[in-house]
């Protein structure tokens, strides 16, 4: 359990403080208690009381990668599933059927956060108490959000304003044109650079899960494989100047952070998926930077694990994802031995890469009657538990229970899954078994934040599972990247970086004598085979954690991953909805038919699937309006 009396940043979201403009006669009469602008900023403790609220920037979700309080449907899960990674059971991707519209207002086209953190900066040189290594420190902080957020700008817009100041109505500023892209992200690394060299060691005063220098290299090693990837792909530049920096900073965290967490259950790839799971990430090690839940009197929880054991989970994955997954031996499904079909969940579960068992619900059969909870029994059949040894016997179904990701599955209220897959359905299926609760269209359900120790009330949670948000898992995989893209990719990145992720996992070790032409015939063969892999990796290993749709767009690949027919498992006719039946694939008989379940058309065969000006978000036309000077992104004019 969370010692309590141990000072944590729990980064609960306070309000701004009251900033108002008053005359000296208002000021007389304010009590002395009170805070304006003029008072606001003096001590240490008001710069730090300021920048609390800059932390809710990490669980906002604005940023793709930001683990949400609430539906990680909406955070994290929601921008993989943009890239085509997920799928959700009820709606299509909308970018790849053109259902994108245009926008008036919105759209992340805001800088009201940038102005906050503008007027933390604007104080730091006026009339305070601050110390020179104590101003420097608040200037690094505030450099480190400004860049954070402006990450996020470019990634959307591309060009964009660059403020520095708090502005008003009447700064010319404020009804300029953009600035190009490749110079706002120059001072953004210029910014990250300066707040590495002097933030300060305050970590006594500003708590031990706080920005430091560590957080700042990460996010270096974040954007400068971001950046460098898209200035590549998207013509702009080489990119190298950025992918030199993602080296440098990932070099100093790979030497500061050289353990992988390993877990403590007992199921496959637990490390991985305790990342998650656990109720204390300051004792894992890998973790940079997290997002901390706490119950008690502080009562700051989140509700993920609890989504995840009820009806309302829409996440699920489509079989193209699914087939990333390599065989135990290390080796994809086109050329893996081990490699079984998909014709039985069973068989395509068996012989493969323990992170789809952390993310993707495993098969399995019990069996148990309404009203019996939590009593239940194994079927006859030995098949039906293969999973349940693998990942760990629930025994009782209890509320809260014991451990990690077990099975059979249960919903919040600990009543009993008694079989996976789950199918939804309608009035029209065969068959009255399937439980509301853990299910999904495409059979393939996503739990990744699913446990069994968290306890949950109908339509209430109490969650308190941490949540990472800079971890050395992505920096491993943003330096075997780079390295590539740098061409000095070998063996021995290899082993620091691909080969350790997968050592934690017990999968064998990317060997690059075996990648060429032929290691995997499923893959885009306009890129590298070599190059695929890496990419492969980083899906994988951060699958549901938001990067998705920020990658594809950088690599300039949306389109090979969103325009993917969405399909689910391999069924027989009358298993699920008729209008879920894909008839297209069946190769047996009419009366006999079997085939894949499609979630959703054939984007392609549609005549939609992924637009070029989907690559930069649109500016919203009332900013357009407001300010002529700023222009439309191509396509959306």
């Amino acid at each position: 359990m969370k010692n309590k009396n141990i000072l944590l940043r729990l980064w609960v979201t306070l309000p701004l403080l009251g900033l108002i403009g008053c005359n000296d006669a208002f000021l007389e009469k304010t009590p002395k208690t009170s805070l304006t602008e003029q008072t606001a900023f003096v001590t240490y403790d008001n710069f730090q009381a300021f920048s609390n609220d800059l932390y809710g920037l990490f669980t906002n979700n604005y940023f793709g990668t930001s683990p949400n309080t609430r539906f990680q449907q909406n955070g994290t899960y929601n921008n993989d599933f943009r890239a085509g990674y997920f799928a959700r059971r009820n709606n299509f991707n909308p970018y790849a059927m053109q259902t994108i519209q245009n926008v008036t207002s919105g759209n992340g086209w805001d800088f009201s956060s940038i102005r906050t953190i503008n007027m933390l900066l604007s104080h730091i040189d006026g009339d305070n108490q601050l110390t020179p290594a104590e101003r420097d420190h608040w200037r690094a902080v505030g450099y480190f959000f400004h860049s954070f957020y402006y990450m996020e700008l470019i990634d959307r817009f591309g060009d964009v304003p660059w403020i520095t100041k708090v502005l008003k109505e009447t700064d010319k500023l404020a009804y300029g044109p953009r600035i190009a892209r490749a110079e706002v992200a120059d001072s953004v690394m210029m910014r990250l650079k300066w707040a590495e060299e002097h933030i300060g060691d305050f970590q006594k005063r500003d708590g031990a899960n706080a920005i430091n220098r560590d957080v700042i290299r990460a996010t270096i090693s974040r954007f400068g494989l971001r950046e460098g990837t898209w200035q590549k792909y998207h013509g702009l530049s080489d990119g190298q100047k950025y992918l030199d920096e993602c080296v440098r900073a990932s070099t100093l965290l790979m030497k500061d952070y050289p353990t992988l967490y390993k877990g403590t259950d007992t199921s496959p790839g637990s490390g991985y998926g305790e990342m998650w799971t656990s109720e204390d990430l300051s004792v894992v090690p890998g973790v940079i930077l997290y997002k901390e839940f706490r119950g008690g009197d502080v009562n700051v929880t989140n509700n993920n694990s609890y989504i995840e054991h009820t009806s309302s989970s829409i996440i699920e994955m489509p079989r193209h994802t699914v087939q990333l997954y390599l065989c135990s031996d290390g080796k994809p499904i086109g050329t893996s031995p081990l490699y079984m079909g998909d014709h039985d969940p069973y068989q395509t579960f068996r012989n493969r890469d323990p992170r789809l068992y952390q993310t993707v619900m495993p098969p399995f059969r019990v069996e148990g009657k309404k009203g019996d909870y939590p009593t239940w029994s194994f079927t006859d059949n030995p098949a039906d538990r293969e999973y349940i040894d693998l990942m760990g016997l629930n025994e009782s179904c209890s509320n809260p229970g014991d451990g990690m990701k077990r099975l059979p599955a249960q919903n919040w209220g600990a009543s009993l899954l008694r079989f996976a897959p789950n199918f939804q359905r309608g009035s029209r299926a065969k068959g009255t078994q399937c439980a509301p609760y853990c299910a999904s269209r495409s059979g393939y359900y996503v739990w990744k934040n699913y446990d069994q120790w968290e306890k949950n009330h109908n339509n209430t949670a109490f969650n308190t599972s941490d949540k990472p948000i800079f971890k050395i898992e992505e920096v491993l995989l943003n330096y075997a990247e780079t390295m590539y893209e740098l061409g000095r990719f070998d063996q021995k990145v290899a082993d620091q970086t691909i080969n350790k992720l997968r050592d934690r996992v017990g999968m064998p070790s990317m060997k690059l004598a075996e990648i060429n032409a032929s290691f995997d015939p499923n893959r885009d063969q306009t890129v590298d085979p070599v190059l695929w892999e890496i990419r492969r990796e980083r899906i994988i290993e951060l699958m549901g954690e938001g990067f998705g749709f920020y990658d594809v767009r950088r690599w300039k690949k949306a389109d090979w991953f969103i325009n993917q027919h969405p399909l689910g498992m391999w069924v027989k006719k009358g298993m699920v909805d008729e209008d879920l039946y894909d008839p297209t694939t069946a190769t047996s008989s009419k009366n006999n038919a079997e085939g894949y379940i499609e979630l959703w058309p054939d984007p392609v065969k549609q005549g939609k699937g992924w637009l070029d000006k989907y690559y930069l978000y649109q500016i919203p036309t009332k900013e357009i309006t407001l300010n002529p000077a700023i222009k439309q992104n191509p396509g959306w004019e």
